[in-house]
């Protein structure tokens, strides 16, 4: 079956595989697509919820698959799931999506046109930072949408998609903190491509998950660095530099000062490589 392929890894995410699922339902501009939502060790209603899509998916001649798996791990979750699709023989491009991700009604489309090239290549939507319900996230994401790493685009964080050629520079998904960055940094920046459809991607909530999610993110990086230095060179992010956050505290005292505190948090204490919950 060589259709696109989605892949939704899912643990307990009843409160968000609703809206997920109805986004991709309303895609246009794609005849036949296949969304695979890898579940893995849920305890909650996840699975029935996704399967109470299946008819929707059928009617706009998609196909969704549920795969209920009792194993726990994201990393084994998606490999579960490309397994699933290796064994129909592949997909032209495949889309790795978080559960608690909504996609605006023409990404998947721009995402499998901008894939179609045969040469490797990776692919992603442009990320909106979902509303968020504490002041110290709405501060941190006011700073955060201002850094060059995020306004250069392309930065996958929640969603990320290959094409074929692009899904065979690695194997299996190592098991890894960082799955989003260990794809990205397979491909040059100029084989990352950001299409203009956007993803609305929720950060977490409040100061201690804010500084609980940024440790596991540098310590994801200093995973990688340590296991694929290889791969570092890939990286291209351009520095803030002190140019920079003078910049972003003179314009945005409040929100850089919650950006800084974050920051400084994490490096008070650093964490050990360990994968641990984004939400």
């Amino acid at each position: 079956m060589d259709v696109p392929a989605i892949v939704i890894p899912a643990n307990d995410e009843s409160a968000w595989i609703d809206a997920c699922l109805a986004a991709l339902a309303a895609q246009r501009g794609v005849a036949r697509a296949r969304v695979i939502v890898s579940a893995n060790a849920c305890t909650d209603d996840t699975v029935a919820r996704a399967h109470a899509h299946e008819g929707a998916f059928a009617a706009m001649g998609w196909r969704l698959d549920v795969i209920d798996a009792p194993e726990p791990g994201k990393l084994a979750a998606l490999n579960r799931a490309d397994a699933a699709i290796d064994a129909e023989g592949g997909a032209p491009a495949r889309i790795y999506l978080d559960a608690d991700v909504r996609c605006d009604p023409d990404l998947v489309a721009q995402l499998a046109e901008a894939l179609a090239p045969r040469s490797p290549l990776y692919a992603t939507g442009t990320l909106a930072v979902a509303p968020a319900r504490t002041g110290a996230t709405r501060l941190y994401a006011r700073v955060w949408r201002r850094l060059p790493f995020v306004r250069g685009g392309a930065v996958g964080a929640g969603l990320f998609a290959v094409n074929r050629a692009g899904r065979g520079r690695w194997g299996t998904f190592p098991d890894i903190i960082s799955d989003d960055t260990f794809v990205r940094l397979h491909f040059a920046p100029g084989e990352r491509v950001e299409v203009p459809a956007r993803y609305h991607w929720p950060m977490v909530e409040g100061w201690s998950n804010l500084v609980r999610v940024r440790r596991r993110q540098d310590a994801g990086v200093r995973e990688l660095a340590a296991r694929h230095p290889e791969l570092m060179a890939n990286e291209g992010k351009a520095p803030l530099g002190a140019g920079g956050a003078a910049r972003l505290a003179a314009t945005d005292p409040a929100g850089f000062a919650v950006y800084a505190g974050v920051a400084l948090a994490v490096r008070a204490r650093r964490s050990d490589l360990a994968w641990t919950r984004g939400r």
